[in-house]
C-alpha cells in the first residue's frame, strides 16, 4: 500500500538506487508512476507491505517500508529487485551497480566508477569535504541525516591518501 514518504516512521527501511546518468523529466515520471503502481501490489507473503518512494536529484530511487506495519521477506526484497529491473530496462539505465560512485562538484552530481574516484582523491579534485552520497543507509532517519555527508563522514574515507 502506497504512501507518502513523510507518512513513514524514521526507522522504515530504506533502498537507495543510483542512477549511472541523469534521468530526464519524462523518465522521472515513469518511474514514479510504475514506483506507485508497484508499491500498491508489493506484499509479503500475501499481505500488504506500507511503503513509499522518493526520487533525489534525477539520480536516486529511494524506495521505502514501514516494517512496523509488516515486515519485508525474501520473496518481497526479491520483488523490489525484479521491479528495478525492469525499470533498468525500459530505461536504459543502470541503478543497481555498487561500483559507481556519487559525489557533488558544486550543485553538479557526479557518477564515476570507484577507480576514477580513487584517482580524483588522488589528484586532490575530491577532498574529506566533498559530498558524497551514502548509498548504504539502512533507515529513513539513516537517509535523511548520513545520505549527503563528506567523506570524512562516510564509508568513503577508507580511500583518502
Amino acid at each position: 500500500m502506497y504512501v507518502n514518504y513523510n507518512e513513514l516512521p524514521n526507522d522504515s527501511r530504506v533502498w537507495v538506487y543510483q542512477s549511472d546518468r541523469e534521468l530526464t523529466a519524462e523518465e522521472v515520471m515513469h518511474i514514479s508512476k510504475k514506483a506507485e503502481m508497484f508499491i500498491n501490489n508489493w506484499t509479503r507473503h500475501g499481505d500488504d507491505l506500507k511503503g513509499s518512494y522518493i526520487v533525489k536529484y534525477g539520480y536516486f530511487l529511494i524506495l521505502c517500508v514501514d516494517e512496523s506495519f509488516n515486515n519485508v521477506s525474501g520473496c518481497s526484497i526479491d520483488a523490489s529487485v525484479r521491479f528495478i529491473k525492469e525499470l533498468e530496462s525500459e530505461l536504459q539505465v543502470d541503478l543497481m551497480d555498487k561500483m559507481n560512485i556519487s559525489f557533488k562538484d558544486g550543485g553538479h552530481i557526479n557518477v564515476v566508477k570507484l577507480s576514477e574516484f580513487q584517482d580524483y582523491i588522488k589528484k586532490q579534485k575530491i577532498t574529506g569535504k566533498t559530498t558524497v552520497f551514502n548509498n548504504m543507509v539502512n533507515t529513513k532517519n539513516d537517509f535523511e541525516n548520513q545520505w549527503e555527508v563528506a567523506v570524512n563522514e562516510s564509508w568513503h574515507k577508507r580511500f583518502l591518501v
